[in-house]
């Protein structure tokens, strides 16, 4: 599975590939506001005791990250931490170059504009929901096809996406006319 995981975020991100050339938002057009330790809830607090001495010099964009982080984890079930841990597993198994790659990846969606972003996630549960033969093969017609070929993948995406679901002919359309 662990080299499933690159190969299907790629094909996730089909669709929404062009959009990666657009420019990220600006570098500290508003920089984040550091978050006060006091201002955590005593569980978030016990949670993130480990940084507590040094939370003061921890750059704010962590310390925002790190509460909502704890907030998302309060919130979970016991079966969703269960899940959560088995990710983080996962990736601390991961080889550097790939969490690097996983990363960027992730870093360009975040960048990407929210109606994108919902694309990407149709596109992924649309293709969960394929046979696991069905998904195979295109992960392989991916990982086979030169730059040309998984542009040409790309813009055909878009083409069906834009056009809408093809409509299905009925059954008696397919069948041989008697006479």
């Amino acid at each position: 599975m662990s080299n499933t995981w690159p190969t299907c975020t790629l094909a996730l991100l089909l669709a929404a590939a062009p959009a990666f050339a657009q420019e990220a938002p600006a570098a500290g057009a508003n920089p984040p506001a550091p978050v006060a330790w006091s201002s955590l809830a005593p569980e978030q607090q016990k949670l993130l005791s480990q940084y507590a001495g040094q939370w003061n010099s921890l750059p704010p964009a962590r310390q925002q990250a790190l509460a909502h982080g704890s907030e998302r984890w309060l919130g979970m079930s016991g079966e969703q931490r269960d899940k959560a841990r088995e990710r983080f597993s996962h990736w601390q198994s991961l080889p550097p170059e790939q969490r690097h790659a996983l990363r960027s990846r992730w870093q360009k969606f975040q960048a990407l504009p929210p109606n994108e972003q919902a694309r990407v996630r149709e596109n992924f549960h649309k293709f969960q929901q394929l046979p696991p033969a069905q998904r195979q093969m295109l992960r392989e017609q991916w990982h086979n096809a030169n730059p040309v070929q998984r542009q040409q993948m790309i813009e055909h995406a878009r083409e069906r996406h834009e056009k809408g679901p093809m409509p299905r002919p009925s059954p008696q359309a397919s069948r041989p006319q008697r006479r």
